[in-house]
């Protein structure tokens, strides 16, 4: 399983989004991270469609998109108009799960499910055998820069285990609070994809932060 890094853009500067997207490319990463929150499932309001679109339309790379909303559902193929490779929704959400992952599924997109640091992982194993992807959130979702909660190490180890013992082709990517000391830590205990923005976009050197944490 590929070692991959998605890079959000919730850290990025929006008055130079476009230099901040060709910077990422450059970087070596292989994801964009689009967050998007309704200001009701998580306490902030980020950015919706109409940006995804205009991303999309200034990039090749993959747009891995994180829907933190209420009602996912309803806008399944409005994500898939953007350009999204990767839909990912919460456990948590109003939405049906299999209904979601259906709709998800009929766009072509890669399906991924999220849960927060306070959901059991036995809440989503129904729902392994059908994603291609699972969200360990590491920190409360809906601000960037947030220190990693390390006793989610404990729920990444147990997907990745329940993974192989099933058999199962499903990447575990983590997001909050990545850097190249906890991205050792998740990918120890099962991760294969890391979000990070504050801490790239921090960096001297981008590409260099970018292969710290696809080497680790």
């Amino acid at each position: 399983m590929n070692n991959l890094v998605s890079v959000s853009i919730l850290s990025s500067d929006f008055m130079n989004l476009l230099d901040d997207i060709k910077t990422i490319e450059k970087s070596g990463a292989d994801m964009l991270h689009f967050d998007v929150m309704d200001g009701i499932f998580v306490n902030n309001i980020s950015f919706g469609f109409p940006i995804l679109k205009t991303v999309n339309k200034n990039t090749d790379m993959h747009l891995d998109v994180h829907l933190m909303i209420t009602d996912p559902l309803r806008y399944i193929e409005e994500c898939h108009i953007g350009g999204a490779d990767t839909i990912t929704f919460h456990i948590e959400s109003e939405s049906d799960p299999d209904k979601t992952i259906e709709a998800i599924r009929k766009t072509g997109a890669k399906i991924g499910l999220s849960v927060k640091p306070n959901t059991p992982f036995e809440r989503i194993k129904p729902y392994m055998d059908k994603i291609d992807m699972l969200l360990v959130m590491t920190v409360e979702p809906g601000f960037g820069g947030q220190s990693f909660i390390e006793e989610m190490l404990d729920k990444i180890s147990d997907a990745r285990k329940y993974i192989t013992e099933n058999n199962l082709n499903v990447d575990i990517q983590v997001d909050g609070g990545i850097n190249e000391h906890t991205a050792k830590l998740a990918a120890k205990a099962g991760a294969n994809i890391m979000v990070a923005g504050s801490y790239l976009f921090k960096a001297e050197n981008m590409g260099d932060a970018v292969k710290l944490l696809a080497d680790a």
